[in-house]
């Protein structure tokens, strides 16, 4: 097999899209991690304990430090099935809203199940990493919607009251879709995200994050990132919530020094969709380093965690991965495995053509990443 991605992805492209894939992946799960330890606690309780700063370097949760949710799992079972897409497009079969969901009910069988099944031939490698076999605070709607193989569709969402983060939390990957154009990335993060939350706040939430991570993976500004999202939404019915709470967001910049009133007026005290994506946005946006970012995400009365992650996210995919705090990432679990799994869908989509193709693929990729 001779083709490979030389000609539109030169060296210095490809590693610094890399390290925006990494940046965005690790980001997340460290975000995840550093919420995760005061995630049921109000602010008052959070300065009780950690001093009036709030929480400023992680502490344990779920029996040791740099524990991760399920909006980690899930995330990285997204970026499987973006990967799995790719690779299925050989066949002729192309529908990743498909291949996400099926790659989200491998996730689904990591909460019910002991370990991995070594039966399951399309399990590929990431569904037999043994530590993600455990259950770390998963949003009710996405255990419900994945509860069956049916998949839920924009006409006929699963949960259709569900207005959660549990969408938005799995859905930065689909911004790495660099080269697609924001209109798609948008499409199927949105029809991704209405497989398990059917409320148009959760998934056009799901499609705003989407879009603004796909401008910073592409090297543009946070605020233009935003404004593209806003311009992908505002023709969608019952985008008012989402396109609202990220104007704010916009507009909280100029209103003085960021403190955690400006985060929880935009909506971080409550498990929302379009109020987690503003207050993240918010932060990735007068955070002065991604530690301040993150500092600033998770030091509020709401669900820590998803701030966290969908901020770390969001500020990997602007910084790359050597940003990111060496000490928190040290202790970080999964670290191998988000850094592997990053990775693959950084060599699938820059190289893809070098491993796979209609007439002759490469049977270890195959291995990793199955067709069936």
């Amino acid at each position: 097999m001779t083709t490979t991605a030389a000609a539109v992805w030169g060296r210095a492209e490809q590693q610094d899209f890399r390290a925006r894939v990494r940046g965005c992946l690790l980001g997340g799960a460290v975000g995840d991690a550093f919420g995760a330890g005061i995630a049921t606690l109000p602010l008052d309780a959070i300065r009780a304990a950690h001093g009036q700063e709030g929480l400023t370097e992680p502490v344990p949760a779920h029996g040791r430090r740099g524990a991760v949710t399920a909006a980690t799992q899930m995330t990285l079972f997204t970026v499987d099935g973006l990967i799995r897409a790719q690779v299925r497009r050989d066949t002729g079969a192309w529908h990743p809203p498909t291949d996400v969901h099926r790659a989200h009910l491998r996730w689904a069988a990591t909460q019910r199940d002991w370990g991995p099944d070594e039966r399951r031939k399309d399990n590929g490698w990431l569904a037999r990493e043994e530590w993600l076999y455990v259950r770390r605070d998963p949003a009710r709607a996405c255990l419900t919607g994945l509860g069956d193989e049916h998949l839920g569709t924009l006409d006929k969402p699963k949960n259709p009251d569900a207005t959660d983060s549990g969408a938005l939390v799995r859905s930065a990957p689909f911004g790495l879709l660099v080269g697609w154009e924001p209109q798609l990335v948008c499409q199927l993060a949105v029809e991704c995200a209405a497989q398990t939350h059917g409320d148009p706040a959760a998934y056009l939430a799901a499609g705003a994050l989407a879009v603004v991570v796909h401008g910073l993976a592409r090297g543009e500004s946070v605020d233009g990132s935003v404004q593209r999202a806003l311009a992908q939404l505002t023709p969608r019915p019952g985008h008012e919530p989402v396109t609202d709470a990220l104007q704010r967001a916009l507009g909280a910049v100029r209103q003085g020094m960021p403190n955690a009133v400006r985060v929880t007026d935009l909506g971080a005290d409550e498990d929302r969709a379009e109020g987690q994506l503003a207050a993240a946005v918010y932060c990735a946006l007068v955070g002065e380093d991604i530690r301040h970012g993150l500092r600033l995400a998770v030091n509020h009365d709401g669900p820590s965690a998803a701030t966290g992650a969908v901020t770390g996210a969001l500020l990997g995919a602007l910084h790359g991965e050597t940003a990111l705090p060496p000490a928190w990432l040290a202790e970080l679990e999964g670290r191998s495995t988000i850094l592997e799994l990053a990775d693959d869908f950084a060599m699938e989509m820059t190289q893809g053509a070098a491993l796979h193709s209609p007439a002759e693929s490469h049977p270890g990729w195959l291995a990793r990443y199955p067709r069936g």
